[in-house]
């Protein structure tokens, strides 16, 4: 067995969701039999557009903090994110009566800043680099001691992520792929060991925009290749994998396809017409997937006609002021 297995098992992962339970949605599964028609296959969407603090990122911010003891929450916890991690973070940490030290580039969002704010974040501003991020993050938990909690690069987080495909598990069954996106890789590999432990007989597919596709070269290319300069719409998709997640994505992923900005735009557009919800860019990546002809995926074909699709819509929040079109 891989090494992180012993850490991220089945029963790592069931602990997770109960600790996680009553704290979160049990998001619906939305069917479309226009969107079906259109792809040519039956398709699944788990709806973390829905979650509490409007994405998956609850899952993996309540499991981490309520893992903590009081003790350790004393000072509080801390981390640097532009957007979803920083809110349901924040949340967790009010949940449990204590601080949230968010380090936020400068230009952030004004509903993502808000969102933070909402829930009682603290927020250190810096210049939009990852250096800045790190270094403010780094002065922060020196005057505060506050832990840090990775948005992704962390074992509980991974394991709060991964509660999202095995609740579509247990409501869907005989899925012959499932699908998410790709940014610092936290919802994947947690997607990808739910299915390993859950749905062994599943496909697991991962899907990330063209302007930001070093989860697929890293895939293809056997190495890891950092995130430099990402350009895509898909603005919770620009991070690079972590030590943790790349591994469990080489080991359990099938393929990482990409796709083009058009097509992240067509399959938002799509979903906000035909099934009448609200999904952010990064949320429409996956089916985006779907739509774009010969999407590309490393050096094979993607072949997805007539079977039953399991997607993670990543998250539903987005400026309604500053949409892709």
């Amino acid at each position: 067995m891989t090494a992180y297995l012993h850490n991220i098992d089945e029963g790592f992962i069931r602990q997770a969701s109960n600790n996680i339970r009553k704290h979160i949605h049990r998001t619906a599964v939305l069917k479309s039999e226009n969107l079906n028609s259109i792809i040519g296959a039956s398709l699944f969407f788990k709806c973390e557009n829905f979650q509490k603090a409007g994405a998956f990122k609850s899952r993996g911010a309540v499991n981490t903090v309520f893992s903590l003891s009081v003790d350790d929450l004393k000072k509080g916890v801390a981390t640097h994110s532009s957007g979803n991690h920083a809110a349901a973070l924040s949340r967790a940490a009010q949940l449990r009566n204590t601080k949230a030290f968010i380090v936020m580039p400068d230009n952030s969002s004004k509903v993502k800043i808000d969102a933070v704010k909402n829930y009682n974040g603290i927020i250190t501003f810096c210049k939009p680099t990852l250096k800045d991020r790190e270094d403010t993050l780094r002065k922060i938990i020196s005057k505060t001691d506050a832990i840090e909690i990775h948005p992704y690069n962390d074992a509980r987080i991974i394991a709060g992520q991964a509660t999202a495909a095995m609740e579509l598990f247990e409501e869907i069954k005989d899925l012959d792929i499932i699908m998410a996106p790709v940014g610092g890789g936290g919802l994947l590999s947690g997607t990808a060991l739910a299915t390993h432990f859950f749905s062994p007989e599943t496909k697991v597919v991962a899907a990330e925009p063209e302007g930001a596709k070093d989860a697929c070269l890293s895939f293809y290319g056997n190495k890891f290749i950092p995130s430099t300069n990402p350009i895509t719409i898909a603005d919770g998709l620009l991070t690079s994998l972590g030590s943790l997640t790349y591994p469990i994505i080489k080991d359990h992923v099938a393929q990482i396809v990409t796709v083009h900005e058009e097509a992240i735009v067509k399959a938002m557009i799509l979903v906000w017409e035909r099934m009448k919800i609200i999904i952010e860019p990064s949320a429409a990546v996956p089916l985006a997937a779907l739509l774009q002809k010969n999407a590309p995926a490393g050096n094979k074909e993607f072949h997805f006609k007539n079977k039953r699709i399991g997607i993670i819509l990543s998250g539903g929040n987005l400026d309604p002021n500053n949409l892709p079109w």
